[in-house]
């Protein structure tokens, strides 16, 4: 079966804003520069809206929003106050007061900045599904997923786990579900996340919503292009 894909996202740092794209390559690791960039402390604890062993809860990350200019930097913005690119000291500085401990951003080296996989896909019939049932505002950018595939049955995507799926000119295979945190009901990404999701997402799915997926064959993928299944 052949599903359209309606849009792509990227996110240049972890737990910031992202960017919609209308194509983008895949390579080794996902989207070629997604969450290449994290805020970290002096513990090394990358700023995101939850604590555990690798994360550390700062909710003023989710001020920012980055993106990606025309020669491949990246730039990094917090609403009217301010417009910086990545690796220079005023950035790291105003991150620094608005969490209120020393934080600078930093590229990925021999830690990976992915989550559980490497690319996150959700189908538009599990967001109506949500939005039906919890009676929420169901917008994408909640989930920080990187693909929305248009779909007419809700979750047929987890029904993709073990299988390798075409989408343009790359392959992935399908890993496993997506376990949601609190991130899910707070304000980021221009989303305004009315409504909770995470408490009734617990109740009826485990606290999941959308796959994983890791890519088997690197490729260019377009907005509008068939998500292939066997």
């Amino acid at each position: 079966m052949n599903f359209p894909l309606r849009s792509i996202r990227r996110y240049p740092v972890k737990a910031m804003g992202g960017e919609a794209l209308t194509e983008v390559r895949l390579d080794e690791r996902g989207l070629a520069g997604d969450r290449w960039f994290a805020v970290a402390d002096d513990d090394g604890k990358f700023a995101s809206g939850k604590n555990t062993r690798r994360f550390r809860r700062r909710d003023a990350v989710f001020e920012y929003s980055a993106s990606t200019t025309a020669d491949g930097s990246v730039q990094v913005q917090r609403g009217d106050h301010g417009l910086w690119l990545v690796g220079d000291d005023e950035l790291d500085a105003d991150l620094t007061e608005r969490m209120g401990a020393g934080v600078r951003i930093i590229s990925e080296s021999d830690v990976s900045l992915q989550d559980g996989g490497e690319i996150s896909i959700i189908g538009t019939a599990s967001l109506a599904w949500c939005a039906e049932h919890f009676g929420i505002d169901a917008d994408p950018r909640r989930l920080r997923v990187n693909l929305v595939v248009e779909t007419h049955e809700p979750f047929i995507e987890e029904t993709w786990i073990g299988s390798t799926i075409t989408v343009g000119d790359a392959r992935l295979r399908v890993v496993e579900r997506i376990e949601r945190c609190r991130t899910v009901d707070v304000a980021q990404d221009g989303a305004t996340a009315e409504g909770r999701l995470l408490k009734p997402l617990t109740k009826a799915r485990e606290m999941s919503l959308a796959v994983y997926a890791d890519v088997v064959e690197p490729g260019v993928i377009r907005v509008g292009d068939p998500v292939a299944t066997a």
